[in-house]
């Protein structure tokens, strides 16, 4: 059965409340969708978020990429021919990570949807409900709040005041979260080297109890990231440092981190990112799945993902939490601090 047609579609869905982190400020998930169709019409669908400040994709970069490159390469080639077309994909141009993904995702998501079976089963899981965290953007209280609502896990975006300012904002939240919540940092690239020891350490010495602190220095400096690694207790994960298997690679030879966070949108895929995980896992190296500010499609096949594979602390799967609304009908639900994936085939997803 072969493939048909590539279409794209941009999508914007706003916000309940700014999310607001060191790097970027954003009111709404603005993204590419990617239907791949097949000749019996069934579509399958993948995303591409415009992360400027983190990938540097764009709506219009990701559409162009799939409707000039990506989307030709497709047409005629057998649907069910899954591992192919994804090597074909990810052999046809550099970077454009963004647009690799959805493209590579919506050819997963056909592929389950031609079986009848949901994504996860497709990665050979069958769990359809997987934990997720839930972040407060930096400035952000409410920790009281999430935790009311059933979050255990709360990811709180600092890097954008002094350590000592750090210190005593984490200190209100772990006050207001009570004991029982895990509290993991996320510095998005906003401090040097000698601000994350000084606040990482400031921060132990307190007593706040803190899970792990993701991407405290900017992406490039491998070595300060292992300076910081080698000199603090606390786990050290890696993001933006890590967009596919190369700079993983490069992370485990230096031991630059102790974990790793694995996003379809920057390393390609649900492909890559299958080979990523089991690379980590292979090395000792920590694993947490991630997404983009994105809809339910991104969201849907990274938790789709984590249900098939696992991780070694709960991943980051909230984006779609945030949402106030959706151009697409069906998908993931949540549940508390659950993402609850559709007994559907495919992602369960509709435009």
């Amino acid at each position: 059965m072969t493939i048909t047609d590539v279409r794209t579609h941009s999508v914007s869905a706003p916000f309940h409340t700014p999310f607001v982190t060191a790097l970027r400020s954003a009111t709404a998930a603005e993204s590419l969708l990617v239907e791949v169709v097949d000749a019996n019409g069934r579509s399958g669908f993948g995303e591409s978020p415009q992360v400027w400040k983190v990938t540097g994709d764009s709506v219009a970069g990701a559409r162009a990429c799939v409707e000039q490159v990506l989307g030709p390469l497709l047409i005629g080639r057998d649907a069910d021919d899954l591992a192919a077309n994804c090597r074909t994909v990810h052999g046809a141009v550099v970077g454009n990570a963004g647009a690799r993904a959805a493209v590579d995702t919506a050819l997963h998501d056909l592929a389950a949807r031609r079986l009848g079976v949901p994504l996860v089963r497709l990665l050979g899981g069958t769990r359809l409900r997987v934990p997720t965290d839930v972040t407060l953007s930096a400035g952000d209280s409410a920790a009281a709040a999430r935790v009311a609502e059933g979050f255990t896990v709360l990811k709180v975006k600092v890097g954008k005041s002094s350590p000592a300012d750090e210190v005593h904002h984490i200190r209100r939240i772990r006050e207001a979260a009570g004991p029982g919540a895990r509290i993991r940092l996320d510095a998005n690239q906003g401090w040097t080297p000698r601000e994350a020891v000084r606040a990482i350490g400031s921060m132990q010495d307190a007593g706040l109890d803190i899970e792990l602190v993701e991407q405290p220095v900017p992406a490039p400096d491998l070595d300060g990231l292992a300076w910081v690694t080698s000199r603090v207790d606390v786990p050290i994960l890696a993001d933006e440092s890590v967009f596919g298997v190369r700079d993983l690679v490069c992370v485990i030879h230096r031991r630059a981190a102790d974990m790793v966070n694995v996003k379809l949108a920057k390393c390609g895929g649900l492909s890559i990112a299958r080979t990523m995980l089991d690379l980590a896992a292979a090395h000792d190296i920590g694993t947490m799945v991630g997404s983009m500010m994105e809809t339910q499609v991104g969201v849907g096949a990274a938790a789709s993902l984590v249900a098939a594979y696992d991780t070694t602390v709960v991943s980051d799967l909230d984006a779609a939490w945030w949402l106030a609304s959706t151009p697409l009908t069906g998908g993931l639900r949540y549940d508390g601090a659950e993402v609850v994936l559709p007994d559907a085939p495919g992602l369960g997803v509709h435009l």
